[in-house]
């Protein structure tokens, strides 16, 4: 279910507790700003997730309230993903859902990275 974006931050939402060792995940990548698992309902040959360690329910409130610091930190994490899993020559795809007509279904800021095959476009011809 899309929830509201502009909620305050639920420190019960299932990516909370994966950082908090709650939960189980497969680590990919992780450093002080970021943790990277698997999607455990992949919808490309490599799908997976990044989710920054701080309380951002969105990338609206990580980009309006996150040190300049933690952003930097952040968005190298997503690329540092993405060259070790070899993507860059072929390319990828990032996504973050932002609400609900986005489809945002966690209250937590998440990059979706795809790739590994052909992706086709963007989104669905209408």
């Amino acid at each position: 279910m899309p929830i509201d974006a502009t909620q305050p931050y639920d420190d019960d939402n299932i990516f909370a507790r994966i950082l908090r060792g709650e939960i189980p995940s497969t680590k990919i990548y992780e450093d002080e700003w970021a943790y990277a698992f698997p999607d455990i309902s992949p919808q490309a040959k490599l799908h997976v997730l990044v989710i920054p360690k701080g309380r951002y329910v969105s990338w609206d409130d990580f980009s309006a309230n996150a040190p300049e610091e933690e952003i930097a930190g952040f968005i190298r994490a997503v690329g540092h993903v993405a060259r070790t899993h070899g993507l860059v020559e072929a390319g990828y795809r990032l996504l973050a859902n932002v609400g609900p007509h986005a489809g945002q279904e966690v209250a937590h800021l998440h990059i979706h990275l795809f790739g590994g095959e052909p992706l086709g476009p963007m989104l669905a011809r209408r």
